[in-house]
Protein backbone atom coordinates (compact mmCIF):
# COMPACT_ATOMS: atom_id res chain seq x y z
CA UNK A 1 0.00 0.00 0.00
CA UNK A 2 1.44 3.35 -1.06
CA UNK A 3 1.67 5.94 1.69
CA UNK A 4 1.15 9.54 0.66
CA UNK A 5 3.79 11.95 1.88
CA UNK A 6 2.67 14.55 4.38
CA UNK A 7 3.68 18.04 3.29
CA UNK A 8 3.35 21.03 5.57
CA UNK A 9 3.88 24.64 4.55
CA UNK A 10 5.10 26.87 7.35
CA UNK A 11 5.57 30.62 7.31
CA UNK A 12 8.28 31.10 9.93
CA UNK A 13 10.95 31.63 7.29
CA UNK A 14 9.12 34.76 6.16
CA UNK A 15 9.37 36.53 9.49
CA UNK A 16 12.48 38.58 8.75
CA UNK A 17 11.53 40.17 5.46
CA UNK A 18 7.76 40.12 6.04
CA UNK A 19 7.92 42.21 9.20
CA UNK A 20 10.19 44.80 7.59
CA UNK A 21 8.19 44.91 4.35
CA UNK A 22 4.82 45.27 6.06
CA UNK A 23 6.15 47.92 8.42
CA UNK A 24 7.70 49.87 5.54
CA UNK A 25 4.64 49.77 3.30
CA UNK A 26 2.28 50.59 6.15
CA UNK A 27 4.38 53.57 7.23
CA UNK A 28 4.77 54.71 3.63
CA UNK A 29 1.02 54.83 3.07
CA UNK A 30 0.09 56.18 6.46
CA UNK A 31 2.77 58.81 7.03
CA UNK A 32 2.61 60.16 3.47
CA UNK A 33 -1.18 60.25 3.41
CA UNK A 34 -1.26 61.95 6.80
CA UNK A 35 1.30 64.51 5.63
CA UNK A 36 -0.65 65.21 2.46
CA UNK A 37 -3.91 65.59 4.36
CA UNK A 38 -2.31 67.90 6.90
CA UNK A 39 -0.73 70.13 4.26
CA UNK A 40 -3.89 70.14 2.13
CA UNK A 41 -5.99 71.05 5.18
CA UNK A 42 -3.78 74.12 5.62
CA UNK A 43 -5.18 75.39 2.28
CA UNK A 44 -1.95 74.79 0.36
CA UNK A 45 -1.83 74.51 -3.42
CA UNK A 46 -1.31 71.26 -5.31
CA UNK A 47 2.43 71.89 -6.01
CA UNK A 48 3.14 72.49 -2.34
CA UNK A 49 1.15 69.40 -1.37
CA UNK A 50 3.04 67.20 -3.84
CA UNK A 51 6.46 68.60 -2.90
CA UNK A 52 5.71 67.94 0.76
CA UNK A 53 4.62 64.40 -0.08
CA UNK A 54 7.71 63.67 -2.20
CA UNK A 55 9.99 65.06 0.49
CA UNK A 56 8.20 62.93 3.07
CA UNK A 57 8.56 59.85 0.87
CA UNK A 58 12.31 60.34 0.39
CA UNK A 59 12.98 61.16 4.03
CA UNK A 60 10.77 58.35 5.27
CA UNK A 61 12.34 55.71 3.05
CA UNK A 62 15.84 56.64 4.20
CA UNK A 63 14.74 56.81 7.83
CA UNK A 64 13.12 53.39 7.57
CA UNK A 65 16.24 51.90 6.00
CA UNK A 66 18.54 53.41 8.61
CA UNK A 67 16.26 52.49 11.50
CA UNK A 68 15.81 48.90 10.38
CA UNK A 69 19.51 48.45 9.69
CA UNK A 70 20.54 49.77 13.11
CA UNK A 71 17.82 47.86 14.96
CA UNK A 72 18.36 44.54 13.21
CA UNK A 73 22.15 44.96 13.38
CA UNK A 74 21.86 45.25 17.15
CA UNK A 75 19.85 42.03 17.19
CA UNK A 76 22.44 40.37 14.94
CA UNK A 77 25.28 41.51 17.21
CA UNK A 78 23.50 40.06 20.21
CA UNK A 79 22.96 36.75 18.42
CA UNK A 80 26.63 36.58 17.41
CA UNK A 81 27.75 37.35 20.95
CA UNK A 82 25.49 34.62 22.34
CA UNK A 83 26.76 32.12 19.79
CA UNK A 84 30.35 33.07 20.63
CA UNK A 85 29.77 32.43 24.32
CA UNK A 86 28.02 29.16 23.52
CA UNK A 87 30.94 28.03 21.33
CA UNK A 88 33.37 28.77 24.16
CA UNK A 89 31.26 26.94 26.71
CA UNK A 90 30.95 23.91 24.43
CA UNK A 91 34.73 23.82 24.14
CA UNK A 92 35.47 24.27 27.85
CA UNK A 93 32.56 22.43 29.48
CA UNK A 94 30.93 20.00 27.03
CA UNK A 95 29.39 17.82 29.74
CA UNK A 96 27.86 20.81 31.48
CA UNK A 97 26.38 21.97 28.17
CA UNK A 98 25.08 18.46 27.54
CA UNK A 99 23.29 18.43 30.89
CA UNK A 100 21.85 21.85 30.13
CA UNK A 101 20.50 20.69 26.77
CA UNK A 102 19.11 17.47 28.24
CA UNK A 103 17.36 19.48 30.97
CA UNK A 104 15.65 21.55 28.28
CA UNK A 105 14.23 18.40 26.70
CA UNK A 106 13.13 17.10 30.08
CA UNK A 107 11.29 20.38 30.59
CA UNK A 108 9.52 19.78 27.29
CA UNK A 109 8.24 16.40 28.40
CA UNK A 110 10.89 13.77 27.64
CA UNK A 111 12.08 11.30 30.22
CA UNK A 112 15.57 11.83 31.59
CA UNK A 113 16.93 8.82 29.70
CA UNK A 114 15.42 9.83 26.39
CA UNK A 115 16.43 13.47 26.87
CA UNK A 116 20.01 12.39 27.51
CA UNK A 117 20.00 10.26 24.36
CA UNK A 118 18.47 12.99 22.20
CA UNK A 119 20.92 15.58 23.50
CA UNK A 120 23.92 13.36 22.74
CA UNK A 121 22.71 12.49 19.25
CA UNK A 122 22.00 16.10 18.34
CA UNK A 123 25.32 17.26 19.79
CA UNK A 124 27.18 14.62 17.79
CA UNK A 125 25.63 16.02 14.61
CA UNK A 126 25.97 19.77 15.32
CA UNK A 127 26.25 20.77 18.96
CA UNK A 128 26.26 24.52 18.35
CA UNK A 129 23.17 24.37 16.13
CA UNK A 130 21.33 22.31 18.76
CA UNK A 131 22.15 24.76 21.54
CA UNK A 132 21.45 27.78 19.33
CA UNK A 133 18.01 26.47 18.42
CA UNK A 134 16.86 24.94 21.70
CA UNK A 135 18.70 27.01 24.29
CA UNK A 136 19.01 30.42 22.61
CA UNK A 137 16.05 30.32 20.22
CA UNK A 138 18.22 31.16 17.21
CA UNK A 139 17.61 29.37 13.91
CA UNK A 140 18.35 29.92 10.24
CA UNK A 141 14.74 30.94 9.57
CA UNK A 142 14.59 33.63 12.25
CA UNK A 143 18.16 34.93 12.34
CA UNK A 144 18.62 38.69 11.96
CA UNK A 145 19.48 40.01 8.47
CA UNK A 146 20.14 43.77 8.69
CA UNK A 147 20.72 44.50 4.98
CA UNK A 148 17.65 42.54 3.90
CA UNK A 149 15.49 44.34 6.47
CA UNK A 150 16.84 47.78 5.47
CA UNK A 151 16.22 47.31 1.74
CA UNK A 152 12.80 45.75 2.31
CA UNK A 153 11.70 48.64 4.53
CA UNK A 154 12.99 51.39 2.25
CA UNK A 155 11.58 49.88 -0.94
CA UNK A 156 8.16 49.09 0.49
CA UNK A 157 7.95 52.51 2.17
CA UNK A 158 8.51 54.18 -1.20
CA UNK A 159 5.95 51.96 -2.92
CA UNK A 160 3.42 52.60 -0.16
CA UNK A 161 4.03 56.36 -0.28
CA UNK A 162 3.37 56.45 -4.02
CA UNK A 163 -0.26 55.39 -3.51
CA UNK A 164 -1.54 58.52 -1.73
CA UNK A 165 0.81 60.69 -3.84
CA UNK A 166 -0.81 59.44 -7.04
CA UNK A 167 -4.24 60.10 -5.56
CA UNK A 168 -3.21 63.68 -4.73
CA UNK A 169 -1.74 64.15 -8.20
CA UNK A 170 -4.76 62.98 -10.18
CA UNK A 171 -7.62 64.17 -7.95
CA UNK A 172 -9.22 67.59 -8.58
CA UNK A 173 -7.94 70.20 -6.14
CA UNK A 174 -11.15 70.34 -4.03
CA UNK A 175 -11.18 66.54 -3.78
CA UNK A 176 -7.55 65.98 -2.79
CA UNK A 177 -8.25 65.33 0.89
CA UNK A 178 -11.09 62.79 0.41
CA UNK A 179 -9.19 61.12 -2.45
CA UNK A 180 -6.05 60.71 -0.34
CA UNK A 181 -8.00 59.52 2.69
CA UNK A 182 -10.10 56.97 0.80
CA UNK A 183 -7.18 55.63 -1.25
CA UNK A 184 -4.96 55.37 1.83
CA UNK A 185 -7.60 53.48 3.81
CA UNK A 186 -8.24 51.12 0.90
CA UNK A 187 -4.54 50.42 0.45
CA UNK A 188 -4.02 50.01 4.19
CA UNK A 189 -6.87 47.51 4.32
CA UNK A 190 -5.46 45.57 1.36
CA UNK A 191 -1.97 45.61 2.88
CA UNK A 192 -3.26 44.40 6.23
CA UNK A 193 -5.18 41.58 4.55
CA UNK A 194 -2.21 40.52 2.40
CA UNK A 195 0.19 40.59 5.33
CA UNK A 196 -2.19 38.56 7.47
CA UNK A 197 -2.67 36.02 4.69
CA UNK A 198 1.08 35.70 4.14
CA UNK A 199 1.62 35.18 7.86
CA UNK A 200 -1.34 32.88 8.35
CA UNK A 201 -3.21 35.31 10.65
CA UNK A 202 -6.92 36.29 10.57
CA UNK A 203 -7.39 38.59 7.55
CA UNK A 204 -10.40 40.62 8.69
CA UNK A 205 -8.97 41.51 12.08
CA UNK A 206 -5.64 42.63 10.64
CA UNK A 207 -7.27 44.76 7.95
CA UNK A 208 -9.63 46.43 10.40
CA UNK A 209 -6.78 47.20 12.77
CA UNK A 210 -4.65 49.07 10.24
CA UNK A 211 -7.64 50.90 8.77
CA UNK A 212 -8.68 52.15 12.21
CA UNK A 213 -5.26 53.49 13.13
CA UNK A 214 -4.79 54.95 9.66
CA UNK A 215 -8.06 56.86 9.89
CA UNK A 216 -7.13 58.13 13.34
CA UNK A 217 -3.70 59.34 12.20
CA UNK A 218 -5.12 61.22 9.21
CA UNK A 219 -7.86 62.76 11.33
CA UNK A 220 -5.26 64.12 13.75
CA UNK A 221 -3.07 65.60 11.00
CA UNK A 222 -6.09 67.11 9.26
CA UNK A 223 -7.05 68.77 12.55
CA UNK A 224 -3.53 70.15 12.94
CA UNK A 225 -3.51 71.45 9.37
CA UNK A 226 -6.87 73.13 9.84
CA UNK A 227 -5.84 74.59 13.19
CA UNK A 228 -2.69 76.16 11.78
CA UNK A 229 -4.28 76.81 8.41
CA UNK A 230 -1.71 78.93 6.67
CA UNK A 231 -0.22 78.22 3.27
CA UNK A 232 3.31 76.91 3.13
Amino acid sequence: MRTRSHVEHHRTDRIGWLRAAVLGANDGILSTASLLVGVAAADSGRPEILVAGLAGMAAGAMAMAAGEFVSVSSQSDTEKADLGRETEELATDPEGEHRELAAIYVGRGLTSELADQVARQLASHDALAAHARDELGISEATTARPVQAAFASAATFAVGALMPLLAAFFAPKPAIIPAVVVSALVFLGILGALAANAGGAPVGKAAARVVFWGALAMAVTAAVGTLFGTKI
